[in-house]
């Protein structure tokens, strides 16, 4: 017992030096800040006045506050401004001349320059990378009122084919460290032998000594499990010249662990130590898991020696009102909800992820492509995404015009400061690049005149040697895709060879002959499912997946039909901002692509459910929909039954899902269909508890369920048995909203500046029944210590602005999300439509 309690008491000692450490080490310093887009360049300087400028709390992303202006907006970058936007922050710290001192930006977008007390630190241009300066020579002696000036050029506001948002978006640290230390991303963790028995944890580790003599010291590193018990360490006896940095490694061994999975995503913790003569002078802090994974070129995809399909989305960094700027808790909001459908996997497009997302998944348990770069020599077409290597002005310049000076420096930060992330099981070179290099297109065959076949479901008319023959014969540009491939392939390898290179390849017959898939471990397709079989008969060692695929159940079939591809990443998630096109004059104007399985709100989609019943076995899955015979994608036969209008279409559905209704509000007799969403092999539906019959998935061959019924009145309901479980879901004909439903997801927030609640609101009818087919304008109220972030109804084509107490419904429903204020005790928010009783809902604050 005895022994018990100096090991409890020892570990109670262990982490609570680590919270010590930890808190002189990184401080938060994402508060308080002063902003202004008023242009001047006098902003810099020290004693610039800037009493004037409003206070914001970082992270912040000033295009998101504004309206949508689809007169001078840009489709591409979601008709919201960009600007040049400047951001000052006054400070004090304590610090000794043992001591350094440095800043870490998580993300600026983009083209920042950086000041401390009137001294420049650096420019840096691409707006997905983390980069960080040493603040210490220019520190005032006493750490008295410095100021950090950060001035954000966001001028070329359509330099992406998606929205960016604009600002410092992404989280920022001051970091305190000894002259003897570890350097931010210092250690890197790997796991070379790993199973349930016993795992090899390596980690290298880089020591600096800026002072001017040698030091001796003690490295230690001790490993904790999630429950904070001990499992291994290490120590070992370093001699360091001064201003030296010098790298390290240790190996230790960890007996019978958990393995990092999809199902229990267990952290680990190695708290390393510098002692100096008995001194802790520096602890730095690692997570990381202990898993392995492993592609297959003919079985596919395995995590800890277990065969699994990844079944991933791909996500851009906006999330609907809050624009770049996510609170990390909206974030675990949409990764659950994605969850609960079957998704284990997320591939960041087309840019670098923050290192707050990347945590997330790791403690979620999601598989991460992280991505670097979407241009790399030549830009593509901003604007309507169709003619690359168009960029005729300014304001569309992106990041091709600075890969050549940056290209390394970003690839490289962005895998050192990532790597330990155990979610992350590939790196990606670019997305979709061959369209900027003009001979992959001309080589491949597709768009030869004399060929009648169709691009997207074709595969390629023409064998590998044929295309590659053509390439070479077609004039080259200064840079080669091969090349510059193989380029990036190395400096990735160079800094970790424990995941593999993979890219998005759009045009994968052409990659496979121009070196360009000689640079990778794994090939992406992306929306070229028809050549799954072209690349393994002809390329049969190289492994290959879907990286960018439709949210089609055809998709999902040619996957499981197939042992050797991999798995996919559907486009998208959710639905986002940007790649608003208007290809055609009558477009209706929308605020982004509706391609996600979530909405802008992160309500569901009906192709969330469809993905849900063929991903999440654990659960059943039962969903109705509704919709006009006339205005569906269906007619009856002469039986009656419901069939499509042109046989098979369901092979070609692209990326958004047929109009359907959430509703059971039509005119008497009117045809209805009802398609029926489900995992269970047998649906039974009712109307007013009449059957309307039993059906069986296997007799449908598009994976949906189908009746026509004339429309009545009432319930109509479905009724199915999954596993042994009967189950059932309803939809109930609506009258007049009468008044509001409120929910929040949760009843109380951490009174941190940080926690969020979705308060969503819905429109019913006196019997209390949802009301989904009428929309009104709801007005919301606060009181108390949150702050409201925005408003949305997740609705692509609703151009109303964010920023605002009010919001017309989209399905009857709307959104608003709250943030904590630092301090407070409670909430209440209220919401109402005309003539409506106030609906409430208090939420409680916990210091």
């Amino acid at each position: 017992m005895k022994k018990l309690l100096l090991a409890l008491m020892a570990t109670m000692f262990l982490l609570s030096c680590q919270t010590t450490e930890k808190k002189q080490r990184n401080t938060d310093f994402n508060f308080d800040w002063k902003f202004s887009l008023e242009v001047d360049s006098e902003a810099h300087n020290t004693n610039y006045n800037d009493s004037q400028w409003r206070t914001v709390n970082l992270p912040h992303d000033w295009s998101v506050e504004f309206p949508f202006d689809t007169i001078k907006g840009e489709g591409c970058t979601g008709y919201l401004p960009g600007g040049t936007g400047w951001y000052r922050k006054h400070f004090n710290i304590d610090f000794t001349d043992n001591e350094l001192v440095s800043i870490l930006f998580d993300g600026v977008y983009n083209h920042s320059d950086i000041w401390i007390n009137g001294h420049h630190l650096g420019y840096h241009p691409y707006g997905y990378t983390p980069f960080h300066y040493d603040l210490t020579p220019y520190l005032n002696k006493n750490g008295k009122n410095n100021v950090i000036a950060v001035k954000v050029d966001r001028t070329r506001f359509a330099d992406s084919r998606w929205y960016t948002g604009s600002g410092i978006y992404r989280n920022v640290e001051i970091i305190k460290t000894n002259k003897l230390h570890i350097p931010i991303w210092g250690t890197f963790v790997t796991t070379p032998e790993a199973n349930v028995k016993e795992a090899t944890v390596n980690i290298d580790i880089t020591i600096s000594n800026q002072y001017t003599e040698t030091q001796n010291c003690q490295l230690e590193t001790k490993v904790l499990a999630p429950d904070g018990s001990l499992v291994a360490s290490k120590t070992t006896d370093i001699n360091i010249e001064a201003s030296a940095t010098n790298p390290t490694s240790q190996t230790l061994s960890v007996s019978n662990p958990s393995l990092w999975s999809i199902e229990k995503p267990t952290l680990f913790t190695a708290i390393t130590t510098i002692l100096n003569n008995g001194s802790v002078v520096d602890t730095y802090e690692t997570t990381f898991g202990i898993r392995t994974i492993e592609f297959d070129a003919d079985k596919g995809f395995f995590l800890n020696g277990t065969n699994m399909k990844i079944k991933g989305v791909c996500l851009h960094h906006d999330a609907g009102l809050v624009g770049a700027a996510v609170p990390k808790e909206v974030w675990r909001q949409r990764l659950q909800t994605l969850k609960d459908g079957g998704c284990n996997a997320i591939r960041i497009s087309h840019n670098p992820a923050s290192d707050e997302f990347l945590d997330l998944c790791d403690e979620m348990g999601f598989l991460v492509q992280d991505e670097f770069f979407d241009e790399w020599d030549y830009p593509k077409d901003k604007r309507l995404n169709m003619n690359q290597q168009i960029s005729t002005d300014y304001i569309t310049e992106g990041s091709d015009k600075y890969f050549q000076e940056w290209a390394e420096r970003d690839l490289k930060t962005t895998v050192i400061a990532h790597r330990n992330h155990p979610s992350i099981i590939q790196w990606s070179i670019g997305n979709e690049i061959e369209w900027t290099y003009p001979r992959n297109k001309k080589a491949c065959g597709f768009w030869d005149a004399d060929w009648s076949g169709n691009y997207f479901w074709s595969p390629t008319p023409l064998k590998p040697e044929q295309i590659k023959k053509r390439y070479e014969e077609l004039e080259a540009l200064d840079h080669s895709i091969g090349e510059t491939a193989q380029k990036l392939s190395k400096w990735t390898k160079e800094l970790d060879t424990t995941r593999p290179v993979i890219a998005n390849c759009i045009l994968p017959s052409a990659s496979y002959v121009t070196g360009y898939a000689d640079a990778l471990d794994i090939i992406g397709f992306s929306y070229r499912r028809v050549m799954y079989d072209y690349g393994h008969l002809h390329f049969p060692d190289k492994p290959l997946m879907g990286t960018e695929n439709l949210a089609q159940w055809h998709e999902w079939k040619a996957i499981m039909e197939r042992p050797f591809v991999s798995g996919t990443f559907l486009w998208t998630g959710t639905d986002y901002m940007g790649e608003a096109h208007q290809r055609n004059k009558g477009d209706i104007r929308r605020r982004g692509t509706l391609s996600g399985l979530l909405d802008f709100a992160g309500f569901e989609k009906p192709s969330f459910y469809m993905m849900k019943s063929l991903w999440n076995e654990d659960e059943a899955t039962l969903y109705l929909s509704t919709q006009i015979l006339e205005k569906s994608k269906y007619k009856l036969n002469k039986n009656g039954d419901v069939i499509e209008k042109k046989a098979g279409q369901w092979k070609n559905a692209l990326w958004e899902w047929h109009a359907v209704n959430e509703h059971w509000n039509y005119q008497d007799n009117e045809d209805i269909v009802v398609e029926i969403i489900s995992n269970c092999p047998e649906v039974e539906l009712f109307l007013n508890n009449t059957s309307l019959g039993i059906k069986k998935l296997s007799d449908f061959e598009d994976q949906l369920y189908k009746w026509h019924v004339p429309f009545k009145a009432g319930k109509l309901e479905a009724k199915a048995v999954y596993r042994n479980k009967a189950i059932s879901s309803s939809i109930q004909t609506a009258i007049k909203p009468v008044q509001l439903q409120i929910m929040s997801n949760k009843s109380s927030l951490i009174a941190d500046g940080y926690d969020v609640s979705h308060i969503t609101v819905q429109l019913i009818d006196e019997h209390g029944t949802p009301v989904k087919h009428t929309e009104e304008e709801v007005q919301f109220s606060i009181e108390g210590d949150v702050t409201a972030l925005g408003v949305d109804n997740g609705n692509g084509y609703s151009l109303q602005t964010y920023q605002s107490d009010k919001v017309v419904t989209s399905n009857g429903r709307a959104l608003l999300i709250v943030q904590s204020n630092k301090k407070g005790k409670r909430a209440k928010v209220s919401a109402s439509f005309k003539n409506s009783p106030v609906a409430s809902i208090e939420l409680l604050l916990n210091n």
